[in-house]
């Protein structure tokens, strides 16, 4: 993802490139980055000379990059999967100092479908089995997904009951970069509401809108869902 925002920057407008951070600086020279910005491993240094930090690493890195962005100030977007409960508790600490919009899957399509799902799941009640499958590339390490996890939160608030009840079709093939789907069933009748991805660009291009969006925000919280609705959608 880091290279795909690298290159999404330049064609959204009011962005420009600041720095990159890179854990390992003998694969540097292996990476195709731009020669005009800062490139450290140094996050703090990094996260320093920018207005926003955007995060799309591994949860492994995730409270590393929380704290340099607190610790200098700046606002976050966090794209970040498969993070323990106690990385999102750090987050949620990290919120009340600046502003991080936090959502394990930037695409705008898959914040509409929550929304689609929660009123499904709620007109048709406990008459109807719920169930949420995903496939995506072979090389996705979190299964369920993210974003498989997050319908499932969805499934459970609208229906009063506890999300580790949900079930998960997981499948890893190929190069799919993301396919959700939510299917409701009655011994008579069978919805599917779904989200495909066709290319990680999706990813990029709501993670800039997301980060267009939170700067000017006060410290907090905030998901997809939060920049779809809360903002004009000009880019």
């Amino acid at each position: 993802m880091g290279q795909v925002l690298t290159r999404s920057i330049a064609a959204h407008e009011g962005l420009q490139l600041a720095s990159i951070w890179v854990r390992d600086a003998a694969q540097v020279e292996s990476l195709d980055l731009p020669t005009d910005v800062l490139v450290s491993t140094d996050i703090n240094q990094v996260a320093g000379a920018s207005d926003v930090v955007i995060d799309f690493s591994l949860p492994a890195a995730t409270s590393d990059v929380i704290s340099a962005a607190t610790g200098q100030g700046k606002p976050l977007v966090c794209g970040v999967s498969g993070l323990s409960d106690a990385q999102l508790a750090e987050i949620d600490v990290a919120a009340r100092s600046v502003a991080i919009v936090y959502d394990r899957n930037m695409s705008l399509g898959i914040a509409v479908l929550e929304g689609v799902v929660r009123q499904a799941v709620g007109a048709l009640g406990a008459d109807f089995a719920v169930e949420v499958h995903e496939t995506h590339h072979i090389h996705k390490i979190d299964a369920p997904s993210g974003t498989a996890l997050k319908l499932g939160e969805v499934i459970a608030a609208a229906r009063g009951s506890d999300k580790d009840d949900i079930h998960y079709e997981v499948e890893r093939r190929g190069e799919v970069p993301g396919d959700h789907t939510v299917v409701l069933f009655s011994g008579t009748e069978r919805l599917a509401l779904g989200h495909s991805v066709t290319t990680r660009q999706v990813f990029a291009d709501g993670a800039l809108r997301a980060a267009k969006w939170v700067v000017q925000q006060g410290p907090g919280r905030y998901s997809i869902k939060d920049v779809l609705e809360r903002s004009s959608g000009s880019d």
